[in-house]
């Protein structure tokens, strides 16, 4: 059973921080936050003001790296000699309006995050390139929003012969790193909230003092 991407999981991320999005909201530059955190706030916004997700763009490489998932998920099973059980969304279980989307549940305390990117970019981690920071964050979230120990980094391509398919980092949770994402988390909440209010108290003052969050909670 796909447990994401379905109508459920949609309603449950809608106006939420979600993990993959997490390097985003901490996005900085030498002069202060980054344009990234700028554009997902306006499509928080939105969604939070509309009721309505914001489409986000895919491209046919995109889709090809989602249709592989599943063969890329029994790869890593029989590598690990393992089960992967699928889950949905899992709310921040401290920090409301928050969660992540795990690749997977991997025995008692390890969770799977899988990426199907283009042949370059798999040769490149082949051969030793670091972990993206935007995947490293995005991680970190994950296990802060599971409680879980480490995640399994998975790259696969299948277009490559048999022994150079699939690459398999663990990445063990870093308490410091979490404890940093979690204060922009809260930081970048209190701002989205405060700019949904007085965009209301504006053009909407019947409805500035209706609270936006029920809806979402509920969903949830």
């Amino acid at each position: 059973m796909d447990l994401q991407r379905t109508d459920e999981w949609f309603a449950a991320r809608l106006g939420r921080v979600t993990a993959s999005r997490i390097a985003d909201v901490c996005a900085r530059t030498k002069t202060g936050w980054g344009a990234g955190r700028k554009n997902y706030m306006a499509e928080l916004v939105a969604e939070r003001l509309t009721g309505t997700r914001q489409e986000g763009f895919t491209n046919a490489a995109m889709q090809w790296g989602t249709d592989q998932e599943p063969e890329a998920r029994i790869a890593y099973e029989f590598y690990r000699d393992a089960t992967v059980v699928e889950t949905g969304f899992v709310p921040h279980p401290s920090i409301a309006e928050t969660g992540a989307s795990p690749d997977g549940l991997v025995r008692d305390d390890g969770l799977v995050e899988i990426k199907c990117p283009n042949t370059a970019t798999h040769l490149e981690t082949l051969l030793g390139a670091e972990l993206p920071q935007k995947y490293f964050y995005q991680i970190q979230w994950q296990l802060s929003c599971t409680g879980r120990q480490w995640c399994d980094f998975v790259s696969y391509d299948p277009r490559l012969p048999e022994a150079m398919r699939l690459h398999v980092e663990r990445v063990s949770r870093e308490d410091i790193v979490i404890a940093a994402l979690e204060k922009d988390v809260i930081d970048f909440l209190n701002e989205l909230r405060d700019t949904v209010h007085r965009l209301k108290a504006k053009y909407e003052p019947d409805n500035a003092d209706a609270p936006e969050v029920v809806r979402l909670m509920a969903a949830g």
